[in-house]
């Protein structure tokens, strides 16, 4: 080896064709090192998921090319830079194998891929793996990893010798990064993201977590860098932003009510909706419980599915919602800070929504779901007839001499709905629409009576209950009713958002605010009468204006706003102090609108509760 000319530090004095030759052998060396090191990183990126997910990458040339073409570039880069092809795949090794173990412990320990915004929190993630006692001794996948890429250093040592002269470098290494500046488009690209490397035969297609590990993850790590983010807002300045919000302090809470708030899965008022033909009495004892409460219109975001959204903008009084990769401000984490117990229930799987990380991150760090409680009651996801009392028996279980906070999501409601018969056996229709339009809003409506029904039981316990409850119910967005919006054609729903009627209908939900009669006489408040149309955002407000808290210092300063534009969507709709909705809006309501961009912006991005 030490005469082969392929194996020389230089190509000095070799001819034309030798000299070609030796740089390609270099080369191309250099770039098979880049393949098989993209190659090993699929190893770590399916975590504890089914192995066979490792060969599913290549059975897509998309997968494959996407995850491997930049560890090739980043090898080729640098040994453009150092001249050295050992050294440079040995640093590309150090950057592509570091990043995906941490990616296949963040799968073991918590079932959640590394993503680019994650970056900003390497410190608060080294704290919590201290605290969290987790295990990061190397396993067989990860010592393999490791000789895999001693090995190859070793190899590209002795066999690709070849230095390039400095002067030729720079200009190179140069080219070589201006060539990947088009790629940009292809990790960005949404289509190619979710259509064309779609690879749904071993996983789960509603988990986020496996969606994101089934294309790899150099892949998804890249993809990521261009989702999930929020742009600040036009004009936007922090240290003004800081100084508004610096004007409020959070305001303690004296006399504390335990507060349960439960979102209804497509829950629905259908008898404001001018339907004719149905049978509309199924909701007489919820209209009677909104007598003895404060019930509203509610404006979302959403529109039959996409429930995450709702329940995390009342949760956080953001109507943006950023991508929650670490500890986020929320009205949970405030109320913690007052002395609440906070805990909740969703007795569907935890993984949906990535629900068992973030609530952590929203304060609420002990959470209900199928698999820690719930699949022990039911060998299905829990219907309301039993997701309610067992909300009722936790509350009773876990509270103390402390006031107690229940954040709960149901799952009964949850669409498609049979199109093909009435499973229920209610038939609210009279004959007059077609047997699919039929099926399915007698299926839907049969679902709501039942939800109503165990509701009412719900809130005659919380009626005997010695300690103040305040309890609220609100819907997270209208029901999926047939493919294209089938039955709310037929049925005569309008919903063209261009009009100030079809807005309403299309984004449409229902809140009700309702307190024992502990909670009444301790606050001394009436808990009772028609409650203002609010954004999704702003619900949390309204509901401890009506306990008399002043609350934290983001939900004293947008308090403010709400008092100008009480709705405010991510659809750029809005609907003003009068009720009128509203495209454009006059200079003041402008303003109040930057305001609350702005301290949305700031309260999503400055975490303030890191004692609770």
């Amino acid at each position: 080896m030490k005469t082969c000319w392929l194996f020389q530090k230089s190509g000095a004095g070799l001819n034309g064709g030798k000299r070609i030759g030796f740089w390609a052998w270099n080369v191309l060396w250099v770039l098979a090192s880049g393949v098989c090191l993209g190659a090993l990183s699929l190893l770590f990126a399916y975590g504890d998921y089914p192995d066979r997910l490792f060969l599913s990458y290549f059975a897509n040339w998309r997968i494959a090319a996407l995850n491997i073409i930049p560890v090739t570039a980043l090898a080729l880069i640098l040994y453009l830079v150092i001249g050295r092809a050992y050294l440079s795949f040995l640093l590309s090794a150090i950057v592509t194998l570091g990043a995906s173990v941490a990616n296949y412990f963040l799968l073991l320990f918590r079932d959640d891929p590394l993503m680019f915004d994650d970056l900003r929190y390497i410190r608060e993630a080294a704290g919590i793996t201290r605290t969290a006692g987790y295990d990061l001794s190397p396993d067989g996948r990860i010592w393999f990893g490791i000789a895999c890429a001693l090995a190859g250093t070793a190899v590209l040592f002795f066999i690709a010798r070849g230095r390039p002269p400095a002067k030729v470098r720079l200009p190179l290494s140069l080219a070589a990064v201006l060539a990947c500046i088009p790629l940009r488009g292809a990790y960005g690209d949404n289509v190619t993201y979710k259509v064309r490397t779609a690879n749904t035969e071993l996983i789960n297609q509603w988990s986020s977590t496996q969606v994101y590990l089934s294309k790899g993850f150099i892949y998804p790590f890249l993809h990521s860098m261009t989702t999930g983010q929020i742009k600040p807002p036009e004009g936007y300045d922090e240290a003004a932003t800081a100084a508004l919000l610096a004007q409020y302090e959070d305001q303690p809470i004296k006399e504390a009510v335990d507060l349960i708030t439960i979102q209804l899965e497509a829950f629905a008022d259908f008898s404001t909706l001018g339907i004719e033909g149905v049978d509309f009495s199924l909701y007489d004892d919820y209209h009677a419980l909104e007598q003895e409460g404060v019930a509203g219109s509610l404006i979302t975001n959403i529109f039959a599915g996409g429930t995450v959204d709702t329940e995390r903008c009342f949760l956080t009084g953001l109507c943006t919602l950023p991508n929650l990769r670490a500890n986020t401000n929320s009205h949970a984490w405030y109320l913690r800070e007052q002395g609440y117990t906070a805990e909740g229930s969703h007795s569907s799987y935890e993984w949906f929504y990535n629900r068992r990380n973030v609530n952590r991150y929203l304060g609420i760090p002990g959470y209900y779901f199928y698999e820690n409680h719930y699949s022990h009651l039911s060998e299905a996801i829990a219907a309301d007839q039993l997701l309610l009392p067992e909300i009722l028996a936790l509350y009773r279980e876990n509270r103390t001499d402390s006031p107690y906070f229940s954040f709960n999501v149901t799952y009964q409601g949850h669409g498609p709905y049979d199109t093909q018969s009435v499973w229920r056996g209610n038939h609210y229709t009279d004959g007059r629409y077609s047997g699919e339009t039929a099926n399915i809003l007698d299926n839907y409506l049969g679902s709501v009576e039942d939800t109503i029904r165990h509701l009412m039981d719900f809130v005659d316990q919380l009626r005997r209950e010695e300690r103040p409850v305040v309890l609220v119910l609100y819907g997270d967005h209208k029901p999926w009713l047939g493919d294209g919006n089938s039955a709310y054609n037929e049925l005569g729903v309008n919903l063209d958002v261009a009009t100030d009627e079809g807005f309403r209908n299309y984004y449409g939900a229902s809140y009700l605010i309702w307190a024992n009669d502990a909670a009444k006489e301790l606050l001394d408040r009436p808990f009772q009468g028609p409650g203002p149309e609010l954004s999704s955002c702003f619900l949390m407000n309204e509901v401890f204006h009506q306990c008399g808290y002043l609350g934290s210092a983001y939900l004293q300063a947008t308090e403010q706003v709400r008092q100008v534009l009480p709705v405010i969507t991510s659809v750029e709709k809005y609907i003003d102090a009068d009720g009128e909705v509203r495209g454009g809006l006059s200079p003041g309501e402008e303003e109040a609108l930057k305001t609350f961009r702005s301290l949305e912006y700031y309260w999503a991005g400055h975490f303030a509760y890191g004692g609770v």
